[in-house]
C-alpha cells in the first residue's frame, strides 16, 4: 500500500493550485497528485478565451461581474458564492502570475478581453492558448516541490470508504469517510491501494458522454462517477452547458475544435450560410449573449433552416490583431480551407461544461468526511443553471485556494486508516471482446446526444433512461467479470453521468439556463421551483 498525508485525484489548475500552495506552506506534508494520462492533458489545457477576473478598476467593479455572473445563471446561483469568488479573484490571478504565467499585454497593461454575458472587458488570457500557459507555469513550480510527486497514467477506480470494510453506506448516512483511492497502474496494470488523510478530487469535467464535445478524451466524469458510488452527493447534473461555436467539420474530430468566445468579443458575428444575421432575434445581445442563449439559438435556426451548420463572420476584422489573438484558431481554420479573413467559419454547438456535479460548501468540503473538492467536477454555487465564459478557472483557484487553508491546519488531527483490504481481482479475466466496449461507448453517445442535447422533452428523457438502463445492466457484468481496463472503467463512469443528466432533467419540469424541455417551456419563479 502506498500512504500519503494527501492524494489529490486530477492535475489541472484546480488540483495544482491547491498542491502547490499545500506544498510551499507545509514542506513535511507527502503531496501524491495522480493523472490518468500524462500530465501536460487535461482540460484546462483547452481553455482557449482566458480567465475572468476585475482588473480595471476605473471601469469594472466587484458589482457588475457579480451582476454578470448571476444573470447568465438564472436564478439558481448562490448569491453568497458567487461574491466570494468574483471578489476573491483578483488576487488568485495576481498569485499565477507570480507563478510565471504570461497573459498578453497592450504596452504595461493587460490585453482585457469581452466574451458573452459580460457587461466589460476583464478576460486575461494568452493568445487563444490560455489554459495551456498556466498549466505550463504550475507544472513547472511544481517541479520545484520535493513533497509533491505526480504520478502519470494513474486511473483512479474507486474512493476508499467503510462500504470497503464491509459496512452499509446509503445516501442517508451522513458519516461517510473517505480514506483514499485504489488506483491502476496503466504502466504496470496493478490496481494500487493509496491511502490517505485527505483526498481532493479535482477530477474536472464529462464531456465525452456526448458524440461531439470539446473536451479533451479524459473527460469521462470519473471523480463524479466515484464520488455517487460512494453514495456522496451531487447536484445539477440536468445543466449541461453546450459551447455555441466548435468548428464544424464533417471529417469529425475528438475532440471538436472550439472557436472561441473571445472570438465574438473581438467582434466576430453570428450569421447563416447565406450571410444573414440571426442573433437580433434571440437576444438584444446578440453574439454577445450568455452562451446558453446563442447554443439554443444556433441549434433552432438550424433545425428551421435545415443547414447543418451557422457561420461565423471575422472577415470585416483586423487581420494583423486577429492573428496576434487568435494563431491557433487561423492555423486550424486554414488547415481546413477556410480563410478566416474572406471565407465564414462553419460552426455548431458543442457539449463544453456540466454546471452540476459533487456538492460543495464555500470552503470545497463534500458531504463525505475527509473529502474536498474543486474544479468543474464541483457543482459549488457559482455557476448556477448556467456557466458565465471564462469563470471556471477563477472558480477552480478560489476554492482549491480555500481548500488549501482548511487542509494545512487539519491534517494533523487526522490518522491514516488501518485495515483497508488491498483490491480484490478475483474470479475475473481478459476482456475476450473489446468490440462490446467500444459499442456501448458509441450507444451511449448517440443516446445522450439524441435525447439529452440542448432541446428536451419527456419523450426523449424516457427513451434515453430505459436504453441507458439496458447499457448499465451489460457494463455491470462485464465489470464483474473482467479484469480492468481504462476503456471500461471510462465507460462505466460515463454511463453513471449519463443517467445523472438524465434522471436530473426528468426531475425538473420548468426551462432554466441550459435545460430547456418541450414539455415545460416556461420558467418558474425561483419560489414555485422551491416549492414545487
Amino acid at each position: 500500500m502506498i500512504k500519503t498525508d494527501i492524494l489529490v485525484v486530477g492535475a489541472g489548475i484546480a488540483g495544482l493550485t491547491f498542491a502547490l500552495k499545500t506544498a510551499n506552506r507545509r514542506p513535511d506534508l507527502k503531496i501524491t497528485v495522480l493523472t490518468k494520462t500524462n500530465r501536460e492533458e487535461s482540460n484546462t489545457r483547452y481553455a482557449q478565451g482566458g480567465v475572468a477576473a476585475v482588473w480595471d478598476f476605473k471601469t469594472d467593479s466587484y458589482k457588475k461581474h457579480i451582476e454578470d455572473t448571476l444573470d447568465a445563471g438564472d436564478g439558481l446561483c448562490d448569491e453568497d458564492i458567487v461574491e466570494i469568488v468574483v471578489k476573491e479573484g483578483h488576487e488568485r490571478v495576481k498569485e499565477i502570475i507570480e507563478w510565471g504565467t504570461r497573459f498578453d499585454k497592450h504596452g504595461a497593461d493587460y490585453d482585457l478581453g469581452k466574451e458573452g454575458g459580460h457587461s466589460e472587458n476583464r478576460i486575461l488570457h494568452y493568445k487563444d492558448y490560455t489554459g495551456w500557459e498556466i498549466l505550463r507555469a504550475m507544472l513547472e513550480k511544481a517541479k520545484t516541490m520535493p513533497n509533491i510527486e505526480i504520478h502519470d497514467h494513474f486511473f483512479a477506480v474507486d474512493l476508499i470508504s467503510q462500504h470497503h470494510l464491509g459496512h452499509v453506506v446509503t445516501r442517508l448516512n451522513t458519516n461517510i469517510e473517505c480514506y483514499g483511492a485504489y488506483v491502476l497502474d496503466l504502466k504496470t496494470n496493478h490496481i494500487e491501494t493509496i491511502l490517505a488523510k485527505i483526498t481532493v478530487v479535482a477530477t474536472g469535467g464529462a464531456g465525452q458522454v456526448y458524440r461531439s464535445t470539446t473536451n479533451p478524451v479524459i473527460a469521462t466524469g470519473d471523480g463524479m462517477a466515484m464520488v455517487y458510488r460512494m453514495k456522496g452527493r451531487l447536484e445539477n447534473m440536468e445543466f449541461v452547458q453546450f459551447h455555441p461555436t466548435s468548428l464544424f467539420n464533417p471529417a469529425g474530430d475528438n475532440p471538436a475544435f472550439l472557436v472561441s468566445e473571445a472570438v465574438r468579443g473581438f467582434g466576430a458575428i453570428l450569421k447563416s450560410k447565406e450571410g444573414e444575421e440571426f442573433m437580433h432575434l434571440y437576444d438584444e445581445r446578440k453574439s454577445l449573449a450568455p452562451r446558453d442563449i446563442v447554443a439554443r439559438a444556433i441549434d433552432n435556426e438550424m433545425k428551421k433552416r435545415g443547414d447543418e451548420y451557422m457561420c461565423l463572420d471575422c472577415s470585416h476584422l483586423d487581420k494583423k490583431r486577429f492573428l496576434g489573438h487568435f494563431p491557433t484558431i487561423y492555423d486550424k481554420c486554414m488547415s481546413l480551407g477556410i480563410n478566416p479573413m474572406k471565407d465564414l467559419i462553419p460552426v455548431v454547438p458543442a457539449a463544453h461544461y456540466v454546471c452540476g456535479g459533487i456538492k460543495t460548501d464555500e470552503i470545497g468540503r463534500t458531504s463525505v468526511k475527509n473529502m474536498y473538492a474543486c474544479g468543474e467536477c464541483t457543482s459549488s454555487g457559482l455557476h448556477g443553471a448556467n456557466r458565465l465564459a471564462s469563470n471556471s478557472l477563477l472558480e477552480a483557484m478560489v476554492f482549491a485556494h480555500r481548500i488549501f487553508k482548511e487542509v494545512v491546519e487539519k491534517v494533523d488531527d487526522i490518522e491514516i486508516k488501518t485495515g483497508i483490504p488491498e483490491w480484490n481481482a478475483e474470479s475475473t479475466s481478459d476482456p475476450k471482446e473489446m468490440v462490446l466496449i467500444t459499442q456501448s461507448m458509441k450507444e451511449l453517445k448517440e443516446i445522450m446526444s439524441s435525447y439529452v442535447g440542448i432541446v428536451r422533452s419527456n419523450v426523449r428523457l424516457k427513451r434515453a433512461a430505459d436504453r441507458l438502463l439496458l447499457l448499465y445492466n451489460e457494463t455491470e457484468k462485464l465489470y464483474a467479470s473482467t479484469t480492468l481496463s481504462p476503456q471500461l472503467m471510462e465507460l462505466r463512469n460515463l454511463i453513471t453521468i449519463g443517467y445523472l443528466i438524465t434522471t436530473s432533467a426528468q426531475m425538473r419540469h420548468e426551462s432554466r439556463g441550459l435545460h430547456f424541455t418541450t414539455d415545460y417551456p416556461e420558467k418558474l419563479s425561483f419560489a414555485e421551483t422551491v416549492l414545487r
